[in-house]
Parts: C-alpha cells; sequence; structure tokens
C-alpha cells in the first residue's frame, strides 16, 4: 500500500496525503460496484436524474468550500469562484435530454412486430479526472453515466484528491448508495491492473497523451473501450475582418485564464497581416495588467501553476523560443518566485521549428504569428499533432464555417474560445485522442446498442 499526497502549489505545503488500495482491495470494490449496477438500472430514469440534480444541488451549497479548496489544490484564484457554473451547466444539461437521448430508436412499430432499438448501459464506468478543471472534467462523464444506468468508479488526480472526496460525499448525501458511485485513491499499478484484468466496463481518461496511451495498453485484449481526452495546442486565427478589441480580449483570455492550464486553452495565434501589430500591442497591455500572486488573495488574478514541474517546463520552452530568436514581450513580474509563480509571456517571432509552438505547453505562454491569408492561416492550424479545438475571429460566418470544414479539430469556435458547450460533442482527433463527451453522443459512449425485434404474431 502506496500514498498519494496533495502538494499546495502556494507554498509546498502538504495539504492531504491519503492511503491508496491495494489490487485485491480495488478489484473487491470494483466487483461491488458491478454487483451494484442492476438494481440501480433497473430503477425509474426519473429517479436516477433527481438524484443527480440533488447531490450538483449539494455542491452548489458548497461553493465556498469548492473556492478555498481548488486554491489550495492547484492554484486558482479564489475571485473566479469556483467551476459550479459550468459543472451545474454540464450536469443539469445532461438530466434534462436524457429522456429523449436514451430513448429506443423505433425502427417499425405495428400489430404484428415491433423492432427497435435499446441504449442500455454498459456496466461499471471509471473515470479517470486530471486536476486543471477537475469538478467539470469529472462531472462530464460521471453525471450522464449514472442517469444511464452505469455504476461510477471515480479516481482522481492525486494534486486534486479532495475534489474526489467532496463529489462523492455529494453524491452519497443525496441518495446514491456508495457502491454505485465509489471514490478511489489508486496508483499507476492498480489502476492498470483492474483495467486489463477486466474489472471495468467503460474508461474515460482526460490527461497527458502518455498516460492515454498506457490506458490503451491496459485494455488491450480486454475489449473494454477506452475514451481519451489528451494534449492539445489549439489555435486561434483572427481575420483581417475581426473585431480586433473583442478578439484581443477573448483570445488572450483563453490563453492565460487558469495559468493557461487548459485543455482546449489558446496556445497559438495567427492574426492576419494588417492587424498583427494592433493585436500585439494590445495583448501585451492587457496582459501586463495581470496580478500574479496568491491565490487566496481576493485580488489576485492569475495564480501558481499546480506545480513547479509544470512551470520549469514553460520556462524550458520560452527561454528555449528566445534563444532561436524569439521576442519576449513581457518583464518578470514581482511575483514570479522561479517555482510554480510564473510571469505570463507573449512571444513573437515564433516559428513552427520551436516548441512553444509545436509541443503542449500548458501554461501561461503563447506565440503569435502573422499571416497573409485564410490558405496560410489553415496551413499554420493544422500543422500540429493535436486537435482539440480551433477559434476563428471574424464577421463573416460563412467564411468561418469554410475554415473549420477545413481544420483538423474536434471544436471549431467562432468569436469565442476556451469553452464547452453541452449540447456539442466535446471530442478529438490526432494525438488529442479519441471520445465522446456530453450532448446526445455523449449518452450513446457510454451505453450500447441492444436490438429487439419482437414478432408478435405467427
Amino acid at each position: 500500500m502506496g500514498k498519494l499526497s496533495c502538494v499546495s502549489p502556494i507554498d509546498g505545503a502538504v495539504i492531504a496525503t491519503r492511503d491508496t488500495l491495494s489490487e485485491a482491495d480495488a478489484r473487491d470494490l470494483a466487483a461491488a460496484a458491478r454487483a451494484a449496477q442492476p438494481a440501480w438500472a433497473a430503477r425509474p430514469m426519473d429517479e436516477r436524474i433527481a438524484l443527480v440534480r440533488k447531490a450538483v444541488a449539494i455542491i452548489g451549497e458548497q461553493q465556498d468550500r469548492m473556492t478555498r479548496e481548488l486554491a489550495l489544490q492547484m492554484g486558482r484564484p479564489i475571485r473566479y469562484g469556483g467551476e459550479f457554473g459550468g459543472f451545474n451547466e454540464r450536469a443539469s444539461y445532461m438530466c434534462d435530454i436524457a429522456g429523449t437521448s436514451l430513448a429506443p430508436a423505433v425502427i417499425e412499430e405495428t400489430d404484428t412486430v415491433l423492432r427497435q432499438i435499446k441504449r442500455v448501459p454498459l456496466g461499471l464506468v471509471m473515470v479517470i479526472a486530471p486536476w486543471n478543471y477537475p469538478y467539470m472534467t469529472a462531472i462530464n462523464t460521471i453525471a450522464p453515466a449514472l442517469i444511464a444506468g452505469n455504476t461510477v468508479m471515480l479516481k482522481h488526480a492525486a494534486q486534486t484528491i479532495l475534489v474526489g472526496e467532496h463529489l462523492a460525499e455529494a453524491f452519497h448525501a443525496a441518495g446514491v448508495p456508495e457502491d454505485v458511485f465509489v471514490n478511489v485513491a489508486l496508483d499507476h499499478d492498480v489502476t492498470g491492473a483492474l483495467i486489463s484484468g477486466g474489472c471495468v466496463d467503460f474508461v474515460n481518461f482526460t490527461g497527458s497523451v502518455g498516460g492515454g496511451r498506457m490506458m490503451e495498453q491496459y485494455a488491450g485484449g480486454t475489449f473494454t473501450s477506452v475514451a481519451t481526452e489528451l494534449g492539445g495546442k489549439d489555435p486561434a486565427y483572427i481575420r483581417a475582418d475581426a473585431d480586433l478589441d473583442a478578439a484581443v480580449d477573448g483570445v488572450m483570455d483563453g490563453a492565460m485564464f487558469n495559468s493557461g492550464q487548459c485543455c482546449c486553452g489558446i496556445e497559438r495565434i495567427y492574426v492576419a497581416e494588417p492587424l498583427f501589430d494592433a493585436f500585439v500591442q494590445k495583448a501585451v497591455a492587457l496582459v501586463n495588467q495581470a496580478k500574479l500572486g496568491n491565490p487566496l488573495d481576493p485580488e489576485t488574478t492569475m495564480g501558481p501553476m499546480a506545480s513547479p514541474r509544470f512551470a520549469r517546463a514553460v520556462r524550458a520552452q520560452i527561454e528555449a523560443a528566445v534563444a532561436a530568436g524569439a521576442k519576449a514581450h513581457i518583464a518578470p513580474m514581482a511575483g514570479d518566485d522561479g517555482g510554480a509563480y510564473l510571469t505570463p509571456q507573449i512571444l513573437t517571432g515564433v516559428t513552427h521549428d520551436m516548441d512553444v509552438m509545436r509541443e503542449e505547453s500548458f501554461g501561461p505562454v503563447v506565440g503569435i504569428m502573422p499571416v497573409k491569408d485564410d490558405e496560410e492561416a489553415i496551413r499554420l492550424m493544422n500543422d500540429s499533432q493535436y486537435g482539440l479545438s480551433a477559434s476563428i475571429w471574424t464577421a463573416d460566418a460563412a467564411a468561418a464555417e469554410a475554415i473549420g470544414d477545413r481544420l483538423e479539430t474536434g471544436t471549431v469556435f467562432m468569436n469565442r474560445c476556451d469553452y464547452l458547450d453541452p449540447g456539442l460533442c466535446w471530442t478529438g482527433c490526432k494525438d488529442t485522442g479519441r471520445g465522446a463527451g456530453l450532448s446526445v453522443l455523449g449518452y450513446h459512449a457510454l451505453t450500447r446498442p441492444k436490438s429487439f425485434h419482437l414478432k408478435k404474431k405467427v
């Protein structure tokens, strides 16, 4: 039995330590959750929906706890008030569409025959959730999985281990049985043993590309479905007809919010040449207004990165880019301690030969390049191993759709970015992985089709 510890990025203090489960104990919990699944699925869907709504409401009553614990665990400033807005929006939407999403598809119904396709639960769903948006990423799968009649085993990142416990407390207090929603502390070996041993029926993993590959390797030969949302290097394109001020505000928020630690955060910006200088000037002025500091201070607008090692990786990308000819526009801020507290940075003079424009940064740095036209922008936006979202800023919706049709990405935004719409499928391509979260397709991913051909008269 090992231990998992959450080390606060605020000051390096250990704020939580938990014993990990042995493989035997983890297998027993998984077996119990699987055994509980038929009875849970037999309960009326409206009852399952009501319990999910009640759990969400309980979290809503505890937003102060959410906000403070997020600051302590991963550094998000308390001024932003936690994640309940998006958490509630996603869960509520999935509750609202459950009836139609899970309704049988009737192919033929007459006096003599009924042909239909039902959606039935998979069994035990394992959710492996990340630390950067720990409530919202987890609820994306937890809510529809439970509503569809699955049981859930949640394994949260060590950095946000308190979030898994908070969610379990809320769902159990709402009336969801403890063996229907199970929160666990697992090390990598035991996680792998559960998946490779066929102890779970579906795996939803959000994390690194390397982690996603491990999930697929664990599941190899078991026929267990694995959904992955992995790395990103999401681009924004500012066309010549864009509203410049709106583009600067929206794109730079998408690049810098949460200290840049967003799956769909903007990491590359391509600006039409006529707007380039003005865009850079306004972007630099905006970022220079950031107050880097302790996330427990209400005046702080940018907290530390979740770990000094994450900040080291971003610093290395910035230093390598500058050494290769890029220009850094933001002077070191007073709050930059050389550790987890990192000055946000804007780079120009960047090229796609630099890691900062090719490899995931997952931090508060963005490179900006001028482009001549749509064709150059499309080529550069597609020049990436990742494909989660892309953002186009323009007054021409038809042009945005035409450009979007040619982009290798999971989601196309026009005049917005860094947002997950629960009515649309959250998905990716290339090394960003494969999955289908939220929307009606999220329910399809968490169920299997079961066909009925009922001949009523012989």
